[in-house]
């Protein structure tokens, strides 16, 4: 499905388990560059099994300038209960400071339109931060749309016990 696609000084490509100490890296300096928590120190032995089991539960595809990582785009397939319909959503996109401005967040982002196609999702749907400007500027610039909503997090308590077998 996700295939490389060479530009001029450097290709995107599909992350491969060899990436995770640099992706992990990446991942610390977005955290970083989005007043976020900072990543776990055992991020890349978590992405791990997300990333490339058999059926692997995220994507994520990478900017290799001759062996070093400069930006990223993860992603996974997600339903819609309104439309119906999967859906990939776009986790992450992450272009390193110093190759901002080249292109290569916009060829991130239609690398990722193009895998979400192949997967069979009708839309491809993210968020970012209210405070940056920049990103969102660049988002408006593709044709993305920005529906008015806010977005909530609520850790779950491990000691909960469902009601309802979610368990696939």
């Amino acid at each position: 499905m996700l295939s490389a696609d060479a530009r001029p000084g450097g290709t995107i490509r599909p992350a491969t388990p060899a990436d995770l100490p640099a992706l992990a890296r990446l991942c610390a300096d977005h955290a970083a560059h989005e007043r976020a928590e900072p990543v776990p120190a055992d991020l890349a032995a978590r992405l791990a099994p997300a990333l490339f089991a058999a059926r692997p539960r995220a994507w994520c595809l990478v900017v290799d300038h001759g062996g070093e990582l400069t930006g990223y785009a993860s992603f996974s397939r997600e339903f819609s209960t309104w439309q119906a319909a999967d859906y990939v959503h776009l986790d992450c996109l992450f272009v390193t400071e110093a190759h901002r401005g080249g292109g290569w967040g916009r060829a991130l982002l239609d690398a990722v339109r193009d895998a979400a196609a192949a997967l069979g999702a009708a839309q491809l749907q993210w968020q970012t931060p209210a405070w940056n400007t920049d990103a969102i500027r660049f988002y408006h610039r593709t044709g993305a749309l920005s529906p008015p909503k806010a977005r909530f997090s609520l850790p779950t308590r491990p000691t909960a016990q469902p009601t309802t077998s979610y368990a696939t």
